[in-house]
C-alpha cells in the first residue's frame, strides 16, 4: 500500500467495484462488479492499471475523496457519467489523468450526462478481496460497504507510469435518451400469452426510480401469463428479464439474486447491459429480438 483515500463526501451511493467475483453462483453468490464495464476498464487503462483493478463507482451525485499518505501525489481519472471534476476546488479534466497532491480533495460532481461515474487511481483501490474480488455486492452484503464520510481506503502500488493521453479519448457513449435492448426468448417464455410476447417487443417501457444495481425495473404495460401456477425457484443469469407478480419486467444487473421464483421471459446479452448502467429514471426502454 502506497497511500490512501479519505472519504470527504460519500454521495448517494458510492461503492468499490472491480470486474466482479464470477464462478460462485452455485453457492448463491452473485457476480457484482462495475455496471458500466467499458467505462470502468478505460478509466483503469488511463491511470496505468490493469483493467481489473478496483475503482470507485458513484451514482448520480458523485463523491469527494482526499489523498492521504501518498508521498507526493496520486494519479486519478474520473470517467463514465460526465460530471464536473475539481481538485481542491479548482477545475480539473474529466476523462483524463490528473495529479491529486497529498492532502488535496478530488471531487466528482453530480452527473450531468449519464448516471454512474468511475474514479480510478494509479495502483487501484486495495481493500481486502472477498472470494477473489474487491467488489461491493448490495444484495448479499459481500465486499466493502458503500462508502461513508470518514472512511479511509488503501491504494495499491502503481504498476507503471501513466500512459500518454490521445487527443480524443474513446469514452463509451453518453447516456442515451432511449435504450434499445436485444432480448432472446426463454427460458420461460411459454409461461406467457402470445399477446404478452408481442407486447414485450413492441411497447415502450420507462425506467423506474426503484431501479438499482440489482435490476433495471421498468414501468409500462403488464405482461400477461398463460399459466397461473407457481414456478419452483430456479437459477437466473445476468441479463435475465424476470416478470414478477405485477407483470412489469425487471432486467437483472450485476447484483442480482442467483435464483428466483418468477418466470424469466427472456435474456438480454451481457454485451448490451452497459447501456442499462447509463440510463436514469424516466428513460425510454424498448426490447427487440436479437
Amino acid at each position: 500500500m502506497t497511500g490512501g483515500l479519505e472519504v470527504v463526501r460519500a454521495g448517494a451511493l458510492t461503492t468499490v467495484q472491480d470486474q466482479g467475483r464470477g464462478g460462485w453462483a452455485h453457492l448463491g453468490v452473485g457476480r457484482a462488479g462495475a455496471l458500466d464495464a467499458p467505462a470502468y476498464r478505460l478509466a483503469n487503462r488511463l491511470v496505468g492499471n490493469a483493467e481489473s483493478a478496483a475503482a470507485l463507482e458513484t451514482t448520480v451525485t458523485g463523491c469527494a475523496v482526499r489523498a492521504v499518505a501518498t508521498g507526493g501525489f496520486v494519479v486519478a481519472v474520473v470517467g463514465g457519467a460526465v460530471c464536473r471534476v475539481t481538485v481542491d476546488g479548482r477545475a480539473a479534466a474529466w476523462g483524463a489523468p490528473v495529479r491529486v497532491p497529498e492532502g488535496a480533495v478530488l471531487e466528482a460532481g453530480p452527473a450531468v450526462s449519464g448516471l454512474r461515474s468511475y474514479l480510478a487511481f494509479a495502483g487501484g483501490v486495495a481493500v481486502d478481496p472477498v472470494l477473489g474480488s474487491r467488489s461491493a455486492d448490495l444484495l448479499s452484503g459481500l465486499g466493502p460497504a458503500p462508502l461513508r464520510e470518514g472512511d479511509v481506503l488503501p491504494l495499491g502500488r502503481p504498476g507503471r507510469s501513466c500512459p500518454p493521453v490521445p487527443d480524443a479519448v474513446p469514452w463509451p457513449g453518453a447516456a442515451p435518451a432511449g435504450l434499445v435492448l436485444p432480448v432472446r426468448p426463454g427460458p420461460r417464455h411459454t409461461w406467457f400469452t402470445q399477446t404478452a410476447l408481442r407486447t414485450l417487443t413492441t411497447a415502450v417501457y420507462r425506467v423506474s426510480d426503484r431501479s438499482n444495481r440489482i435490476g433495471l425495473r421498468l414501468d409500462g404495460p403488464a405482461l400477461e401469463r398463460a399459466r397461473g401456477d407457481e414456478l419452483p425457484s430456479e437459477g437466473v443469469v445476468l441479463g435475465a428479464v424476470q416478470v414478477p407478480a405485477d407483470g412489469r419486467p425487471v432486467v437483472f444487473l450485476n447484483d442480482h439474486p442467483t435464483t428466483g421464483g418468477y418466470p424469466v421471459i427472456g435474456v438480454v446479452p451481457e454485451r448490451a447491459l452497459a447501456g442499462a448502467a447509463r440510463v436514469g429514471p424516466g428513460a425510454d426502454v424498448r426490447f427487440v429480438l436479437g
